[in-house]
């Protein structure tokens, strides 16, 4: 085993028994107000705000602490066009001839077509970049592991941060995306994961109703 430097683990914290269930209670209930939007205001949000998200969501647990991440903040509206454009075109080819009739008829309760204008509209694009490696100085690559489970989890908790500091989200998933390998200019190797859109949702913004699974239908205890 390598000889790795550690020290104590000092920053954790216990709670008594009953704080401990008011704050899971409290977690769950903030979480609940939770929401996808697909209408966002233009309004401004200090950079500071999404800095902060981001380095919440980069101390996600991942493989072997390689890190296999990279977060590309878009806010050029020459970009988001770009990214709007190519995203449409993925969206109307997944529309009309990809999607099988069972995925179209799972999505028409929520009212999604191909027309994304919150591209645009939203102040922050946030596109997720999962690294199948690094390169390094001597151009060697030293492989990741664990790479769709780390940026998976770091992407979660990008969404948890947003919500937590006020910010309403939405998680975009053209189908392919390579585009955006392009148009943010990250290397080859590098795998678009999500486009988070962030920003404050408009004032007479709607969301579907639905429920969520009941804890007997998503857990078992053994």
């Amino acid at each position: 085993m390598p000889n790795t430097m550690r020290v104590p683990y000092s920053d954790f914290r216990e709670y008594p028994p009953e704080e401990m269930l008011d704050r899971a209670d409290k977690f769950y209930a903030e979480m609940m107000r939770r929401r996808s939007v697909r209408h966002f205001s233009d309004r401004h949000v200090d950079v500071r705000v999404i800095e902060r998200c981001i380095l919440a969501a980069s101390t996600a647990p991942n493989g072997a602490n390689l890190q296999p991440w990279h977060f590309v903040v878009i806010t050029s509206p020459e970009i988001k066009r770009r990214v709007r454009v190519a995203a449409e075109a993925e969206e109307r080819e997944f529309y009309t001839r990809r999607a099988p009739q069972e995925w179209l008829d799972a999505l028409a309760p929520l009212g999604t077509d191909s027309e994304k204008p919150f591209l645009e509209t939203a102040p922050y694009l946030i596109a997720v970049f999962a690294q199948p490696y690094r390169q390094l100085a001597n151009n060697d690559k030293q492989k990741h592991y664990y790479v769709t489970e780390s940026v998976g989890i770091a992407t979660g908790m990008l969404i948890t941060a947003l919500h937590f500091s006020g910010l309403a989200t939405l998680t975009h998933t053209p189908s392919p995306m390579n585009f955006l390998t392009e148009i943010c200019e990250r290397p080859n190797h590098e795998r678009p994961f999500v486009l988070v859109v962030t920003g404050y949702p408009v004032a007479d913004v709607t969301v579907p109703v639905i429920t969520k699974k009941t804890l007997t239908e998503i857990a078992t205890f053994l």
